[in-house]
């Protein structure tokens, strides 16, 4: 089944980001990306919820012919992956283990912050993941539910003097924690890694999950011998549940990609 497709999908435009390195790692691949913009944000919604948008997007992936399943979504990973594997038995790669190992590597004084959506940080995964590698890691989450409206509305705002403001009002939380390390938790965050790093200070090193995520779906797929054969190019379909016209200009940005071909694909209520 090498000749498959990869599978990719996200609430909206975060994982975009991660696509994004999956097509540097993996130029060779057919890949199909579902970004659920109608039903965004997934991180003040309920675990069953959560679980019931991921089992539908990952059905519309494998009827597409997914060989593989990667969940750029946060809150995703850290909510629904037991229902998940559940019912399917194919590779999918989360988000949430390696980017954890990822921090715990880069941090020299085991203080470790983490954003994310209210889903993502109540579910405490990031905080099992990093204590379960050194349990003498400090740990200091905060939620951060306006930054994937504010990233959704498009570039304009993604360095912007109200989304710094917003980032203030949430990063107060980390002062006088001394973390070294920050999680972007989300994968829409990087699109607000300019604000980001500036208030946080150039003293916290920031990590996200993009390219991490991408070398795993390459070691995961070598792994289980799903590399697609040969050299020529490969295809790119992009799906979204929302406005075709209001996801192209923002998908082009993050992408570098032209005159891509989306479609509409929405999954239910």
């Amino acid at each position: 089944m090498a000749e498959g497709k990869i599978g990719v999908f996200d609430s909206g435009i975060g994982g975009l980001t991660v696509l994004k390195e999956i097509l540097r790692c993996l130029p060779y691949e057919d890949i199909i990306y579902f970004g659920d913009g109608k039903r965004t944000p997934y991180g003040g919604k309920s675990k069953e919820t959560i679980e019931l948008f991921a089992l539908q997007s990952m059905k519309f992936l494998t009827d597409k012919g997914a060989k593989a399943v990667v969940i750029a979504c946060n809150t995703v990973s850290s909510n629904a992956m037991d229902a998940i594997r559940a019912h399917y038995s194919l590779p999918v790669v989360e988000v949430i283990s390696t980017t954890a190992k990822l921090a715990f590597s880069q941090s020299k004084n085991k203080k470790i912050g983490v954003i994310g959506t209210k889903a993502t940080i109540e579910s405490g995964s990031y905080e099992k993941a990093l204590k379960s590698m050194d349990a003498s890691v400090s740990v200091y989450q905060k939620s951060c539910p306006l930054f994937v409206p504010l990233a959704e509305e498009g570039a304009e705002w993604w360095d912007d003097e109200i989304t710094e403001a917003v980032a203030r009002r949430y990063f107060g939380y980390f002062d006088n924690t001394g973390i070294d390390t920050l999680i972007l938790g989300c994968t829409h965050y990087p699109l607000l890694k300019k604000v980001i790093a500036r208030t946080i200070g150039e003293h916290v090193n920031l990590v996200d999950s993009a390219l991490i995520t991408a070398k795993q779906t390459e070691k995961l797929l070598e792994e289980s011998n799903l590399l697609k054969e040969g050299k020529k190019k490969g295809a790119l379909e992009v799906y979204t549940s929302d406005s075709i016209l209001r996801f192209m200009p923002m998908c082009s940005a993050i992408l570098g990609i032209n005159n891509l071909n989306i479609q509409k694909c929405y999954l239910g209520e």
